[in-house]
């Protein structure tokens, strides 16, 4: 997310009948699930900010949140981040979390009933057998793994693209690099996170689903798929069998073991937390995604926009056809998902923003960072339903959907074109929706059809702006919750919730639990596509498909 769009927010929904209805009695009943041990706790790792949220006995019921601000790193040309940063934004999530509960309750937490972690999907981080960390992270901006990625789609006839571990891990293979035959352990950062926790190797089926292709049937790894790619290595990585360097598989529900005393003073160094607690199955943003917009039921779906954006179908039935543009994922209990994933979203958006709170404080009249994004949202709404022939590519990193290899951001227009501060915010915001939108044009040629289709992430905050132009980019209504702004760390404290209440004897499944306990009293707004900007964005996509070639030629003269 960007800083504008990660801003961390309380839930303000009114609880379900019967519940505490006052504030004095909301607060009594938040210390009384915080000092019981009630209480769950979400973790997400973003890919510019680490969230924590502790939810209580109502798990729309947000009691205390917490975060800290990190960033990715280009070294030697590949997108990381290290493992003592990991955890060093951890705790200080963690101790931001214990702060705002002791300002708002006058109590420190010692234990939770449930913790869930989450964290960007995909991606590669490798082990040996002493559990020493063999390469840097690898993650899913990466987009060097091409020869893998064409390798393993003819030979699975599923599309296995880039930023998947599966085809990172078989591109090191291909390079003959010197760590593989050392290869004990390869996971993703919220199953190597849940692993220090918990000291077990597992993850949730959704964030599994980004590593290696799943058996609608089994709801685990492809038995026949995994046998396919034993043969392949067989000569070049002699005795690597896979399944056993993947995580195991669990669902949502299933309990992934307990906080131990290790992994309580890895959360908390303090030593104030008491291990103990269960938690639910690792989960990646995509899962914790459409659990935070309750779409994990068939024809349902939900954009996420952060530093990527991508956007999750729940399918009916399989897809008729291979598709470059779309992963097949999994819900977080296991239901097929067809997925568009593009690696930039509101990034390039967010640094115009940066641009021009800059000029409001040089021209003597200084701007917060909500109030500039609030300003430039709102005068993207005079532009012209074309953005006045405008174009802004978005790419800071690559782009398989569009063909690129790296990131050439741009902003391109004629002498014609109509270059207004409206038309140019417009054409901004439709550039964060340009690629997804190629993506859907995919799904929809498959006849994939929509009941509803939800949208989260910072980039909703400012009321009736990127949700209408969502709308006419979709040409589909596209509702919002007050969630909107909260995201992945609310979501897996909610999948956590889950585990307790499942381990406790109640049973609704994943979304009877989600619109029954969760999402219950829930308000949505939602947004109907207008004619105009849905003939005004058909015309901006097709000069954005044809401008792709600008960017391609960017790519090849710009180094």
């Amino acid at each position: 997310m960007t800083e504008h769009a990660a801003a961390t927010a309380a839930f303000d929904a009114a609880p379900p009948p019967g519940s505490p209805r006052s504030d004095a009695d909301r607060r009594e009943a938040a210390r009384d699930a915080i000092l019981g041990g009630r209480a769950s706790l979400g973790i997400e790792l973003g890919s510019t900010r680490i969230k924590a949220c502790l939810i209580g006995d109502i798990p729309s019921d947000v009691l205390a949140v917490g975060s800290h601000d990190w960033e990715n790193e280009f070294v030697e040309r590949m997108w990381t981040y290290s493992l003592d940063d990991v955890w060093a934004g951890i705790q200080a999530a963690h101790a931001a979390l214990v702060a705002d509960i002791e300002t708002r309750y006058g109590i420190v937490p010692t234990e939770y009933g449930a913790i869930g972690v989450s964290a960007m999907m995909h991606g590669y981080l490798a082990f040996d057998g002493n559990g020493d960390q063999l390469v840097p992270f690898r993650t899913w901006r990466n987009t060097t793994t091409g020869a893998a990625s064409t390798e393993l789609t003819e030979l699975f006839g599923v599309n296995i693209p880039l930023r998947w571990s599966i085809a990172h891990l078989h591109q090191a293979v291909l390079d003959h690099e010197p760590h593989v035959p050392q290869l004990d352990f390869i996971t993703t950062l919220a199953g190597y996170v849940h692993w220090r926790l918990t000291g077990r190797k597992v993850l949730g089926v959704g964030d599994a689903s980004g590593m290696f292709p799943i058996d609608a049937a089994t709801r685990d790894y492809d038995a026949d798929l995994l046998g396919r790619y034993d043969v392949l290595v067989s000569g070049s990585a002699p005795g690597l069998q896979l399944a056993a360097l993947l995580p195991e598989v669990l669902v949502a529900g299933q309990p992934a073991g307990e906080l131990t005393a290790a992994g309580a003073a890895l959360l908390d160094p303090t030593g104030a937390l008491r291990p103990g607690a269960v938690l639910c199955p690792p989960e990646g943003d995509a899962g914790t995604g459409m659990v935070a917009t309750c779409s994990v039921a068939p024809r349902t779906g939900n954009v996420s926009a952060g530093t990527s954006i991508f956007a999750m179908v729940v399918l009916e039935r399989p897809l008729g056809s291979v598709h470059h543009e779309l992963d097949v994922v999994t819900t977080p209990a296991g239901d097929t998902v067809a997925m568009v994933h593009c690696n930039n979203g509101a990034s390039e958006l967010a640094a115009w923003a940066g641009m021009f709170g800059r000029f409001s404080a040089a021209a003597g009249s200084p701007l917060d960072s909500d109030a500039v994004f609030n300003a430039l949202f709102l005068e993207a709404l005079d532009g012209e339903p074309d953005a006045g022939g405008l174009l802004a590519y978005n790419h800071l990193a690559g782009e398989p959907i569009a063909g690129l290899s790296e990131g050439r951001p741009l902003f391109v227009r004629t002498p014609d074109s109509r270059f207004t501060l409206a038309n140019f915010m417009r054409a901004q915001l439709y550039g964060v929706f340009g690629t997804l939108s190629l993506g859907m044009r995919v799904l929809a040629e498959e006849g994939v059809e929509l009941d509803a289709m939800f949208a989260h992430g910072g980039l909703f905050r400012t009321a009736g702006v990127a949700q209408r132009f969502l709308a006419g980019a979709l040409d589909a209504p596209v509702s919002v919750a007050e969630t909107a702004s909260e995201g992945g760390a609310w979501g897996i404290a909610v999948l956590a919730s889950y585990t307790a209440a499942v381990a406790s004897g109640v049973d609704l499944g994943l979304d009877g639990y989600l619109r029954e306990r969760v999402f219950g009293d829930a308000e949505f707004d939602t947004a109907a596509p207008d004619a105009a900007d849905v003939a005004g964005f058909t015309a901006y996509l097709d000069r954005y498909a044809a401008g792709l070639a600008i960017e391609r030629t960017a790519v090849d003269t710009l180094s």
